[in-house]
């Protein structure tokens, strides 16, 4: 931003942050940015997170449904055609501090493949549930090994215990899962999307950075060396050091609109009727109160799958339907 501003200093500049009901609220920070900077500062709060899944799922043609990329480039769109971002920060220079101390805590430099794997698994709990194995028909049987396999790579090389994760977030996150559905979104709205991060200068220039540049074990910080270029610009104090994570409380978003949601699809779910998930899983845990966050990050995948079938199987669902129910 203040090498934008320095050279472009008398273009209008927008910038939006995302709000998310009942999350953590970070427009304090970004307020402070766009008057340091002087940009047009524009709030987006988004209520039900899941109002609009049938449209954004018809635009990745992928069953997610943490699609809040979505929200932010329509409203961007009625803003700019040109949408700047800072995707792969995270994924290049050591971001999900959250992860890698425990990932560290839980390995050591003569842990075997396997033993990496699974702690890299248990870094990311909230993508998995402990009775996974029963969630799927049992014609449709789920296997860990499936998932081993794709991460073995990763971490069945002679690359440092925390090069190793951040080449498994590159290749799960990044390439793979934000950057294709990212482009589909802002195709679909017309807006060009630069990631200044992703051009081929920065991407070797991370490859060749030493781990100690990018991650203090000690303090469990991380992008010091970008931190270290907002210090140079004297605004290292208008952001956080500490990855917040995704910022929609799911419990909360379970609570208001998600689980009436998920109830009126699977009435009659397809996917139950067609013998690719389990009803009784269903049935075990959606009447529970007081659902532990990973069932419920679980259960809210479910619904994505659950339309994306009856958008592109069935072709029950319009796209453009509301999910207010």
């Amino acid at each position: 931003m203040a090498l934008l501003r320095e050279e472009y200093p008398s273009n209008e500049i927008e910038s939006v942050s995302v709000k998310f009901s009942d999350s953590t609220d970070e427009t304090d920070a970004s307020k402070k940015i766009s008057e340091k900077f002087q940009t047009n500062n524009h709030v987006l709060e988004i209520d039900n997170f899941l109002e609009e899944l049938p449209k954004a799922i018809s635009i990745v043609k992928q069953p997610f449904w943490d699609l809040h990329w979505f929200y932010l480039v329509k409203k961007m769109s009625n803003l700019t055609n040109v949408f700047l971002s800072g995707d792969g920060g995270d994924e290049l220079f050591c971001g999900y501090t959250f992860r890698y101390k425990k990932f560290l805590e839980l390995t050591t430099d003569n842990s075997t493949t396997h033993e990496k794997i699974l702690a890299y698994l248990n870094c990311h709990e909230r993508d998995w549930v402990p009775d996974q194995e029963e969630l799927f028909h049992q014609e449709n049987e789920f296997l860990w090994d499936d998932i081993y396999k794709i991460l073995k790579p990763h971490f069945d090389n002679s690359l440092s215990r925390l090069t190793q994760v951040l080449l498994a977030d590159y290749n799960g996150k990044l390439i793979h899962n934000m950057q294709p559905l990212y482009q589909l979104i802002h195709e679909h709205f017309s807006v060009r999307n630069i990631a200044p991060i992703h051009n081929k200068e920065l991407l070797g220039y991370s490859c060749q950075l030493p781990i100690n540049q990018k991650y203090d074990y000690i303090s469990n910080s991380g992008k010091i060396v970008l931190l270290n270029l907002l210090q140079k610009f004297n605004v290292k104090s208008l952001v956080s050091s500490k990855k917040q994570g995704f910022s929609v409380n799911t419990i909360n978003l379970w609570n208001s609109h998600g689980k009436r949601t998920f109830l009126h699809f699977f009435d009659k779910s397809r996917l139950v009727e067609d013998k690719i998930i389990n009803p009784d899983w269903i049935a075990k845990h959606i009447s529970k109160n007081n659902l532990d966050v990973r069932y419920v990050n679980k259960f809210l995948g479910i619904l994505a799958l659950e339309i994306w079938y009856r958008i592109f199987i069935t072709n029950e669902v319009n796209p453009d339907e509301k999910l207010d129910f």
